[in-house]
């Protein structure tokens, strides 16, 4: 069978095969891995997509030591993501927010409510060890955590960064001496106009329908106004692109490629748990909720008994800092009594379409062929266009 083409000025820009780019997803919960890890991005790029490292846990020496195990399995083009808010900007010694205070000043009423969140779930709740300072371990004096990690995606060379938070502006002109492309994610046209300003290449615009942090605007409705506000800035779209179909539909709308996350969650090569591979497949299209539980900040999950638990004692969430602080105790009891099911199990609202797990490639080839064979044959048969 001839392989479909389906390209873009994307793929052009970046050199692959196919407008499909893997999310660069974050740690696991209770693990500093990112789910989207060497294997996973390799595996994505190898099939003709772009592989993106989720990388903003890395110390700059185990960053470089992934990137370079991409390269020992994929000779294709790559990117990281990392976070530029302000926290990861702020040098050695700044980086302690007001908003993290410690465990004994955490407010009352939320440690009570802890408290009882844990009876009703049958958790014995225990002291979790103190977490390490990840900064602090390897960080330089007077450096800052993201410019220290950019700082080894300039000497690796880098083909692709993706900023997952927060503005490209600080290092954009050193990325773009240095050959590589910026994408930048928003959720909204306020955050869209501030990072293509900035220096952004492409703007990800991603609706709510994603997975993990996410927005509250839909992906069809934020889209084509980011794409206007932007103009000419290209954009690509995130949030419910697990389908060949949905992929097909945001490159009619005008995107160069599609940002994916679910689709790959269940991917072989995910660093993702089985349990959690398992409750996204098992998932129907109304199994996901938008929680601040897990980081005081909005992030789409499959529902489990805790986040219930959580949403019924109706307490606004504490500030991101805050509220891990709050329930690191309460997830970390929940992962000493083999309770994973409590855990982050971050996944978008295409939790509904997947059902079965397999290679990263197949599930790329199949969204490819989709989306190809909509595009050219199948629109024709439907729609008749005159202009």
């Amino acid at each position: 069978m001839t392989p479909p083409t389906l390209r873009t000025e994307f793929c052009d820009r970046v050199g692959i095969e196919y407008p499909v780019i893997l999310a660069g997803m974050g740690p696991v919960a209770g693990t500093g891995s990112p789910t989207a890890c060497p294997e996973l991005v390799a595996a994505v790029s190898n099939a003709g997509g772009l592989g993106v490292l989720g990388g903003v846990g890395y110390s700059p020496e185990t960053l470089r030591s992934e990137i370079r195990k991409i390269r020992s399995l994929t000779e294709k083009p790559f990117g990281v993501d990392l976070l530029l808010a302000a926290h990861f900007l702020a040098p050695r010694g700044q980086q302690s927010r007001p908003s993290t205070p410690t465990p004994d000043k955490l407010p009352k009423e939320y440690v009570e409510a802890v408290e009882r969140i844990a009876e009703e779930l049958g958790l014995e709740l225990k002291q979790a060890p103190p977490a390490p300072d990840g900064v602090g371990q390897w960080l330089e004096p007077g450096k800052s955590w993201a410019g220290s990690q950019i700082e080894i995606l300039l000497e690796e060379e880098v083909p692709v960064f993706a900023s997952g938070l927060g503005s490209p502006a600080p290092f954009a002109d050193a990325l773009k001496a240095n050959g590589t492309t910026i994408l930048s994610l928003v959720g909204n046209v306020r955050g869209a106009l501030q990072v293509a300003s900035a220096g952004a290449d492409y703007v990800v615009a991603q609706g709510t329908e994603a997975g993990g942090h996410t927005g509250r605007i839909g992906t069809l409705a934020l889209l084509p106004q980011v794409m206007e506000a932007v103009d000419p800035t290209p954009v690509i779209a995130a949030g419910g692109v697990s389908s060949g179909r949905a992929l097909a539909g945001v490159i009619a709308t005008g995107a160069v490629a599609g940002w994916c996350g679910t689709a790959f969650l269940v991917s072989e090569e995910a660093n993702q748990p089985d349990l959690q591979k398992q409750r996204i497949l098992e998932a129907n299209a109304e199994d996901t909720v938008v929680t601040r539980l897990y980081s005081g900040k909005t992030m789409r999950n499959i529902s489990n008994p805790l986040i219930e638990a959580w949403e019924r004692e109706g307490l606004m969430a504490l500030p991101m800092g805050a509220q891990a602080t709050l329930i690191r105790d309460l997830e970390h009891s929940a992962r000493e009594a083999g309770r994973q099911e409590l855990l982050m199990n971050a996944a978008g609202q295409t939790s509904g379409m997947l059902k079965t797990r397999r290679p990263a490639a197949e599930i790329l080839n199949e969204m490819v062929s989709e989306a190809a064979e909509i595009l050219a044959i199948e629109l024709t048969k439907r729609v008749t266009v005159s202009v």
